[in-house]
């Protein structure tokens, strides 16, 4: 049911806190599992880390927000693997600057991060997985801060309301090519990008806010994934906006 075995995913972002217990998820299902990241020292640290563990992976540079590189990773991803069955989103970027202190630049920034390069990846990937003709899986990583929006991260609470409309859009358009596209939210999972808004009265807000009183752990989302990338367990399963968040989105008083 869970077996990926003989199936090739991309994991834009996989060099990440996410990306790279997701990356090791998808090897330990049996995928070949190319590392995409702007960090390729990065990148090839977790392919090594999946090999010492029987997996196969191999690391890919690329800005996820530039067309042309992605373009140029799928060349080399098909020539290394030979298809693309699972596509993963999860290069993510956030800021807590007030919202009257915002400039366009870091909207643009966190906009191109967050959700452009959901678009771009969709729009390279999702093209030759359609063109293979055999069906396929499209991961987005969204956030419990995109409905309703947290404080303090304005801009990263609007790019992934983005990606839910965009998971929602494409989950109708791909289906008829027998392509599912979900979306993941995660709840807590402190990284480097939301480290820097972890202060000690947020982490007391966010623990009265999830039943589960805890932050989550990267390993947590391993099995949502390999769910989601399974043409069997999840074979019905598109436009879902699937929360591992400890119970923060059924949290009310």
């Amino acid at each position: 049911m869970f077996n990926l075995q003989d199936t090739v995913s991309v994991v834009i972002g996989g060099n990440g806190v996410l990306g790279s217990a997701m990356s090791s998820a998808l090897a330990e299902a049996g995928s070949k599992v190319a590392v995409v990241g702007r960090d390729m020292e990065k990148a090839r640290l977790v392919c090594e880390q999946i090999e010492r563990s029987g997996g196969i992976a191999s690391s890919f540079q690329a800005d996820a927000t530039k067309k042309d590189e992605l373009e140029s990773v799928l060349i080399d991803v098909l020539q290394w693997g030979g298809r693309v069955d699972t596509l993963v989103n999860a290069s993510g970027t956030n800021s807590p600057t007030p919202f009257f202190d915002l400039e366009m630049d870091e909207w643009d920034k966190i906009m191109d991060v967050n959700l452009k390069s959901v678009v771009l990846a969709s729009q390279v990937f999702g093209r030759k997985m359609i063109e293979q003709g055999t069906g396929g899986s499209i991961i987005n990583i969204s956030s419990v801060s995109s409905a309703p929006p947290l404080s303090r991260v304005f801009t990263y609470s609007a790019s992934k309301a983005g990606v839910n409309s965009i998971t929602q859009f494409l989950a109708r358009e791909f289906a008829p090519n027998k392509i599912r596209v979900n979306a993941i939210i995660p709840g807590f999972f402190p990284a480097e990008q939301n480290k820097k808004i972890l202060s000690p009265d947020r982490i007391q807000s966010i623990m009265q806010h999830t039943p589960m009183n805890r932050f989550g752990d990267p390993e947590e989302l391993k099995g949502t994934v390999v769910y989601l990338a399974s043409p069997k367990a999840s074979s019905f399963v598109t436009g879902a906006l699937l929360r591992v968040d400890g119970g923060f989105g059924a949290m009310t008083i």
